[in-house]
Formats: structure tokens, C-alpha cells, sequence
């Protein structure tokens, strides 16, 4: 955390972005250091953006509750031009990770969901049930940089002809 904030060189009167503030655990340490300055931070998550808000109370900051590939436009919006610094802590946040029903682990039987932002309508169980075998393919090689891409749409199309797959357990045993 040290390093990452350090390797900023904050100034007390610069514009900082978080892309992923999360739960503000890197933005509080940029906003501590700011006097005249101000955080501006990214997050589709709006459980993240509410805690982040409580955390950054006392700080000059602005949340905004958009996938960070906004940002030229959500930066206009709020007429700033010009940054002085970019944080981008990219994955799936603990707090994703330890609530069940949100459906990213594996650890616990839950919804099929993976959604990072739950105003979208689009789970990953529409994805699981929905999408072709070569999109599932595709999907699986690409991001997941899975060798065995191939077998596991394979196995995912054959089993949801006999029951939709609606659980991460039940696509843990797919």
C-alpha cells in the first residue's frame, strides 16, 4: 500500500483518480495527504461506493458510481481537464469475494451471479445458459486463459440440456 501511494509523489493541491476505489482503502491514503486537492474515484459496485463514501467523509472527494472506462467523459462532466495521478487496483475486492450471494467464490454453494455492478441485468448464470457453446469458448479462452476452454463449453452446453445451470457449485461440477 506504502509503495503504490508513495510512487504517486502526491501534491496537496493535485487532482488524483482512483479507478477502483473499492472499499477506499488506497483513496484514504491519497486523500489524507491532500489539502487543497481532491480524490476522484471510480466504482461500479454501489455497496463499494457507499462504504468508500463513509470512509472519505472527512476528505475532499468525489465518488462516482461508473465503470472507470467513463473516465474522460465523467471527468468533463465534473469539468476536470487535468490529473496529476492514476490508481488502478484491478480484480474482484475481498467484500466480492466473502459475500456469498454475490456469486464470484467458489467457497460456498450460491446464486450464479458475478455481477460487479447489480444494476446490471446480465448474471453470469444468463451467460452459462444462454450463450452458444464457441461463445462459452471464446469467453472461457480468452479472459479465463483456460487450455481447456474447449471441453468445459462443451460440458456446460450438455449439461444445461438436462437442467439450467443456476449455482457456482453446480458449475464447479460441470
Amino acid at each position: 500500500l506504502s509503495g503504490t501511494i508513495e510512487s504517486l509523489d502526491i501534491k496537496p493541491d493535485g487532482i488524483y483518480v482512483d479507478c477502483t476505489p473499492g472499499f477506499a482503502g488506497h483513496s484514504s491514503e491519497i486523500a489524507k495527504r491532500l489539502t487543497t486537492g481532491r480524490l476522484i474515484g471510480f466504482d461500479r459496485d454501489p455497496d463499494a461506493v457507499k462504504a468508500a463514501e463513509e470512509k472519505l467523509k472527512d476528505y475532499p472527494h468525489t465518488l462516482i458510481n461508473r465503470k472507470f472506462s467513463t473516465f474522460d467523459e465523467s471527468l468533463d462532466e465534473i469539468g476536470v481537464g487535468k490529473v496529476d495521478g492514476v490508481l488502478m487496483d484491478l480484480g474482484v475486492s475481498s467484500y466480492q469475494l466473502d459475500t456469498a450471494e454475490r456469486g464470484f467464490s467458489y467457497h460456498e454453494d450460491a446464486p450464479l451471479d458475478m455481477r460487479m455492478d447489480q444494476r446490471q441485468s446480465l448474471t453470469a448464470r444468463d451467460i452459462v445458459n444462454e450463450y452458444s457453446e464457441m461463445e462459452l469458448f471464446h469467453i472461457i479462452r480468452d479472459y479465463g486463459e483456460e487450455k481447456f476452454a474447449k471441453n468445459i463449453a462443451k460440458h456446460i452446453v450438455n449439461k444445461r440440456k438436462e437442467s439450467p445451470i443456476e449455482t457456482t457449485g453446480q458449475l464447479i461440477e460441470v
